[in-house]
C-alpha cells in the first residue's frame, strides 16, 4: 500500500509539528530562558519588571528561525549580530521611557552577555540530540528521494539539516548519469528509478519522496503501482515552478486537495498569533511611553489648532 501526500500519517505530522514548533519557539525560549537565570545568579527577584521584559523579549522574537549559517564561526556571527539588533531596540525603548532604571544593572549585563553563548551552545547540540533521542525511542525512519534533479538534492538538504524531523537520508535513485546530476554531500545515488522497489522492500525503507517534475505523470504513477504491496509512506513534492515564484501551500477541501497559488500570511493560527502579540506589544509600548505622548500631545496642542493625533485611511 502507499500513503499519497493528501492522506499523511499521523506520526509524520506529529513530527513536522514538533519540527515547527522547536523552530518558532526555541530563540524566545533561550532568550527568555536566560534572563531568568541571570536574574536568579544576581540575586534578583523576578517580579513584574522583569516578567514585562520577558513577555516583551518573546513578542520580539517569536517566531524565531533556525539560523542560516553552515560553519561554527559563521553561526557566532548570526548569533551576534541578531542579539546586538534586539539589544539596541530594547535599550532604546528603555531610554525613552525611562524604564531601564527600574532593573538590576548586573541583571542585564549578564543576560546581555550569555545570551548569544547560550543560543550558539545550544544551535550547535540541540539537532543532534534530538536526533539520537528519536533513534532511542525508535521513532527514526529511513526515507529516500526518486530524482536526484535540484529539487530533490534541496530536499535532501533540508532533511539532513532538520535531524529533529526523525528522517534518516539514504540517498537518491535517479536514471540519470551520476556525473550530470552533480551530487555532492547530498547523498549516494543509490541505482535507477527501475530499482527503488526492491531496494525498498530489502532494506526497509519507511519513508519516500518523490521528487519528478509534473510532466512524468505516467513514471510517477508506474512507481506508485510498484509501491502497492509495502508499507512506506510516499510524498509528492512536485518540481514546477509554481513552488519557485510563490510561497505555496497545500491543503484540502474536503477530499479534493488545493494549492494556495496567493494567500494572506495571517492565516489560522499564524493570524492569531500575529494579532495576540499586536495587541500584547502595543499595550506594553502604550502603557510604558503614556507619560511621553502625554507630554508630546500637549505640546501640539499648544503650539498648533487642531486634534493631537491626525487621521488617515489606508489600505
Amino acid at each position: 500500500m502507499y500513503v499519497s501526500a493528501a492522506h499523511q500519517p499521523r506520526l509524520l505530522r506529529s513530527q513536522l509539528s514538533a519540527s515547527a514548533l522547536v523552530r518558532v519557539t526555541l530563540d524566545p525560549l533561550i532568550i527568555v530562558g536566560t534572563l531568568v537565570a541571570a536574574t536568579i545568579f544576581n540575586g534578583e527577584s523576578f517580579d513584574s519588571p522583569y516578567l514585562i521584559l520577558a513577555l516583551i523579549v518573546f513578542s520580539l522574537t517569536f517566531p524565531g528561525s533556525p539560523p542560516q549559517a553552515t560553519s561554527a564561526g559563521a553561526l557566532l556571527r548570526e548569533v551576534f549580530s541578531d542579539w546586538l539588533a534586539i539589544v539596541a531596540i530594547l535599550i532604546f525603548f528603555g531610554w525613552a521611557t525611562h524604564s531601564i532604571s527600574s532593573f538590576s544593572r548586573d541583571v542585564l549585563l549578564t543576560w546581555a552577555i550569555a545570551v548569544p553563548f547560550v543560543s550558539f551552545a545550544v544551535h550547535r547540540t540541540a539537532p543532534g540530540l534530538l536526533a539520537r533521542l528519536l533513534a532511542m525511542e525508535g521513532m527514526q525512519r529511513t526515507g529516500i528521494i526518486i530524482g536526484a534533479g535540484e529539487s530533490g538534492r534541496k530536499l535532501a538538504q533540508q532533511i539532513q539539516e532538520s535531524p529533529f524531523l526523525g528522517i534518516r537520508f539514504a540517498g537518491f535513485f535517479d536514471d540519470r548519469n551520476p556525473s550530470r546530476l552533480g551530487i555532492s554531500g547530498g547523498g549516494e545515488l543509490l541505482g535507477k528509478t527501475g530499482e527503488f522497489a526492491a531496494y525498498v522492500k530489502a532494506h526497509a525503507i519507511d519513508t519516500i519522496f518523490i521528487t519528478l517534475p509534473m510532466a512524468s505523470q505516467p513514471r510517477i504513477m508506474k512507481l506508485l503501482d510498484e509501491l502497492r504491496d509495502t508499507t512506506a509512506s510516499v510524498y509528492f513534492a512536485p518540481d514546477i515552478f509554481l513552488f519557485d515564484l510563490i510561497q505555496a501551500r497545500m491543503d484540502n477541501i474536503g477530499s479534493v486537495p488545493i494549492v494556495a497559488v496567493c494567500e494572506t500570511p495571517f492565516y489560522g493560527i499564524a493570524g492569531l498569533i500575529k494579532r495576540l502579540s499586536d495587541i500584547v506589544i502595543a499595550l506594553l509600548i502604550l502603557i510604558m511611553i503614556s507619560p511621553l505622548m502625554l507630554a508630546i500631545a500637549l505640546a501640539v496642542k499648544m503650539e498648533s489648532p487642531g486634534p493631537a493625533l491626525f487621521k488617515q485611511r489606508r489600505y
